[in-house]
């Protein structure tokens, strides 16, 4: 592959993995709740289900949501559906009298909620329908599966490199909140109110 063209591909991935979204969210509100070591898994969880995808499109399934636009409306129903369950867990959580009285999830279960945070956003489809492919040549010495694997990995590198920053720095504030769990109590509320409207954002955008 051109130089040139990965080069441009960081840039951009680089772009992408810093823009506020469901990821980005998750991230954050584990960190602050299950310390460092939950934002850094939860940061791992969101590169496997880049992972996912980038298989997916190397085999070609990326075509079928191309081809069955109900496929994608699927994903899209779920996705909604997993950022309301995210919603009504983090407003649940901030109306327990004590931070500390709080149930802490485990990191497996951390993990899995990223996966499927990712997994179940439509938007990465699209990201990989219609992005990734201006950066993939048929005339390459490379075949086209392996283009799509080598970018897969370059944007799982890049996103993994700001997700663990985000939860590092998020995980920072948890002792600071397990002593004023007020502070907590607002933050699951925000959280809450942030899952709830993009869900809704989720629920009303075009993804044509």
């Amino acid at each position: 592959m051109d130089l040139g063209i990965v080069l441009a591909f960081i840039g951009a991935a680089a772009v992408i993995s810093l823009v506020p979204g469901p990821d980005m969210m998750f991230i954050l509100a584990n960190g602050i709740s299950s310390g460092p070591r939950g934002g850094v898994v939860a940061a791992v969880g969101m590169s496997t289900g880049v992972l996912v995808h980038t298989v997916a499109a190397a085999l070609g399934l990326t075509a079928v949501f191309q081809a069955v636009p109900a496929a994608l409306e699927v994903v899209r129903i779920a996705g909604i559906a997993f950022l309301l369950y995210l919603a009504v867990q983090s407003l649940r959580s901030s109306v327990l009298p004590d931070v500390r009285a709080a149930p802490s999830r485990s990191m497996g279960r951390i993990y899995a909620l990223a996966v499927l945070t990712n997994v179940s956003n439509p938007k990465v489809i699209l990201f990989y329908l219609a992005f990734v492919p201006q950066f993939v040549s048929t005339d390459a010495a490379w075949p086209v599966p392996v283009q799509l694997l080598a970018l897969g990995g370059v944007l799982l590198a890049v996103g993994i490199c700001v997700d663990a920053a985000v939860g590092l720095a998020s995980g920072g504030l948890s002792n600071l909140l397990v002593r004023r769990p007020g502070i907590q109590r607002w933050l699951d509320r925000a959280a809450g109110v942030l899952f709830g409207g993009l869900a809704l954002r989720l629920a009303t955008e075009d993804l044509r």
